[in-house]
C-alpha cells in the first residue's frame, strides 16, 4: 500500500475538514475528481441529510485544486477511511482506476466494470455503480419513447461503460460506440458482447455510425467547463437525431446548445445527475432519499 506523506495527508485534512476530524455521528462523504468545483452533489446531499434531520457533510476532493497527482488516488482513499468517511463518490478520472483499490464490488459495478459510489463506514470499501441506473431513469422521465434501433455513444471510459449498460438495459437494438482511444472502446464493446444479446460495435467511422443512428450520447467529458468544445463534428448532427449529455456543469453544453438549435429532442445530464444521487444517497446512509426533493434543490441551485 502506498504510504500517505505527511504533508499530503495535512493537505487534505485541512482541504476537507479544516482542523477537525468527524465527530460520531457525522455522515462525512467525499467526491474525488478533476474539475469539480462546479458539482452540485454537496448541495442535493446536504439539503436532503439535513432534511432528514442528518449531520450530514459533503467534501470536494477536487485533484485540480489541490493539485494532486491521479497517482495520489490510494492515498486519499486510505485517509478517507480514516477519518471515518461514510463513502466517496468518485468521477472523470477515476471511475476505473478506483476498481482495484477496493476490498469489493456490488453486482452492478462489477458487471459494468466502473464504480461512482464507495461505501465505507466502518467495514470493507465495496464499490458500486449508480450511473447505470441514474442514466436509465433519465432517459425514460426526460425522452421517454424515442427511437432507439440504433444509438452512437461517444466514449468508452467509465461514464461511458454505465451509459452502455443503460441504453442495452433499455431496449436499444445497435450500439456504435467511438473512442478516441480504440483500445478502450475495444474492450468495452467485447465486455458488452457476452451480457447483451443485442448488437454491440466499435464505430470505425464516425460519420457513418452517425449517419445511420436514431440517437448520439455524449459520454465523454468534452463539454465540461474544464474541457469546452463539442465531443463530435456539428456537421454530423442533424434534426432527425435525439441527443442526450452526462455532462451537467455547465447544464447546457456547448453539444445539447447544438442540438436544441437543430430542433433534436436533447436530454442534459442533470437527470443523470440527480437520479445516480438519489441511490447514492441510500447507500451511504440506509436511507431512502425524496428524488424530488433532492432534484427540487438541484433545480434552485441551477437558478441562484
Amino acid at each position: 500500500m502506498r504510504i500517505v506523506s505527511s504533508q499530503l495527508r495535512q493537505s487534505l485534512r485541512l482541504a476537507l475538514l479544516g482542523s477537525e476530524v468527524p465527530a460520531p455521528g457525522h455522515v462525512t462523504i467525499g467526491l474525488a475528481g478533476r474539475g469539480i468545483a462546479a458539482s452540485l452533489s454537496p448541495i442535493m446531499h446536504e439539503q436532503e441529510g439535513r432534511r432528514l434531520g442528518l449531520d450530514y457533510h459533503y467534501h470536494l476532493i477536487d485533484f485540480d485544486r489541490l493539485d494532486f497527482d491521479d497517482a495520489e488516488l490510494p492515498a486519499v482513499l486510505a485517509e478517507a477511511r480514516e477519518l471515518g468517511f461514510a463513502g466517496l463518490n468518485v468521477t472523470f478520472p477515476f471511475k476505473q482506476a478506483i476498481v482495484p483499490l477496493l476490498d469489493g464490488l456490488a453486482p452492478d459495478a462489477a458487471s459494468i466494470g466502473a464504480v461512482n459510489t464507495v461505501v465505507l463506514g466502518n467495514g470493507p470499501a465495496i464499490g458500486h455503480n449508480t450511473d447505470c441506473w441514474g442514466f436509465a431513469e433519465s432517459l425514460r422521465q426526460g425522452l421517454g419513447s424515442v427511437a432507439g434501433h440504433r444509438v452512437l455513444q461517444l466514449g468508452s471510459g467509465g461514464a461511458g461503460a454505465a451509459v452502455a449498460h443503460a441504453l442495452l438495459q433499455s431496449g436499444v437494438g445497435q450500439l456504435d460506440i467511438y473512442d478516441t482511444a480504440p483500445g478502450r472502446a475495444d474492450a468495452l464493446v467485447e465486455r458488452l458482447r457476452r451480457l447483451f444479446a443485442a448488437e454491440v460495435s466499435v464505430a470505425q467511422d464516425i460519420a457513418l455510425s452517425a449517419a445511420a443512428a436514431d440517437g448520439i450520447v455524449n459520454a465523454t467529458p468534452v463539454g465540461m467547463a474544464k474541457y469546452p468544445g463539442l465531443p463530435i463534428d456539428r456537421a454530423l448532427v442533424t434534426s432527425r437525431h435525439w441527443i442526450a449529455d452526462v455532462v451537467y456543469f455547465p447544464l447546457e453544453t456547448e453539444l445539447i446548445a447544438l442540438a436544441r438549435t437543430m430542433g433534436c429532442r436533447v436530454l442534459p445530464g442533470g437527470g443523470m445527475a440527480v437520479h445516480q444521487a438519489v441511490r447514492a444517497f441510500e447507500l451511504f446512509t440506509g436511507i431512502a432519499p425524496d428524488a424530488a426533493a433532492m432534484n427540487a434543490t438541484f433545480q434552485r441551485a441551477l437558478e441562484s
